[in-house]
């Protein structure tokens, strides 16, 4: 992690190079956190060209290097939010989800699915804490939020889940 600090710091003065190598090494985190919002792999691509973009034009006003990780990823969340409410105002009837072609297990496609019945906040924490493994401090970072409010919001979020996940099973019976 001191590597990755020095690498921000570098990046922060001006570095190309040291920007380059960031970007690269969060790519996929970033590339996960908008497929997960926008299911389509080109608009993902997008959004990753994108906060690729609004990062390098803002990293100067990062802080805290230690934090790097949560303020690009941040960034990307704020921009697949903006984009999803633009695709709302100018669309009357809900968008068609494409299949992510993947060779993901049965219950993986299962949870999946079950993240997408989830209100917004609760899927952005589950996003935040078990896909991209960020610890509490992390995502009260990211959320600008208390430690102790996320602790509950990620507990009501585990429980929407598993309440989503009992309903979906007792459907499959009937």
């Amino acid at each position: 992690m001191p590597n990755d600090i020095q690498t921000v710091r570098a990046a922060i003065r001006g570095s190309d190079e040291a920007f380059l190598e960031l970007m690269t090494r969060y790519k996929t985190d970033l590339y996960k956190t908008a497929l997960a919002y926008f299911k389509n792999e080109n608009d993902a691509i997008e959004a990753v060209q994108e906060v690729t973009f609004r990062a390098y034009r803002k990293i100067k006003t990062l802080k805290e290097p230690a934090y790097f990780k949560t303020w690009i990823i941040r960034i990307m969340i704020n921009y697949c939010n903006d984009q999803l409410r633009k695709k709302k105002r100018f669309t009357s009837k809900p968008v068609e989800m494409e299949t992510i072609q993947t060779n993901d297990s049965h219950i993986k496609m299962e949870l999946e699915d079950a993240m997408q019945l989830l209100d917004d906040r609760s899927r952005e924490l589950l996003m935040l804490k078990y896909f991209h493994e960020l610890k509490i401090k992390e995502i009260a970072q990211v959320l600008n939020r208390p430690e102790g409010t996320i602790k509950t919001w990620l507990n009501k979020a585990l429980q929407s889940l598993k309440q989503v996940l009992d309903e979906k099973e007792g459907n499959a019976d009937v």
